[in-house]
């Protein structure tokens, strides 16, 4: 019994994982029209595109944009 518990719980934390995916693209079409070369791993950019599309604050979108790679 406790190592079928255990197995659900893995596979739930697991689920838990996956990225979250913009699958209707607003997002980067969002940023495009900000930035006509939309840079990501620019770190203004991103922060801003970040803020006006995705509706965030500037700690957050800071903080993600380095998760990913800005600089």
């Amino acid at each position: 019994m406790r190592a079928i518990i255990a197995i659900v719980l893995a596979a739930a934390a697991l689920a838990a994982c996956s990225p979250d995916n913009d699958v209707t693209g607003s997002i980067g079409s969002c940023a495009n029209k900000l930035f006509s070369p939309f840079n990501p791993r620019d770190m203004k950019q991103c922060v801003a595109a970040c803020i006006t599309c995705d509706r965030g604050v500037t700690t957050t979108c800071s903080t993600s944009c380095t998760l990913k790679g800005a600089r």
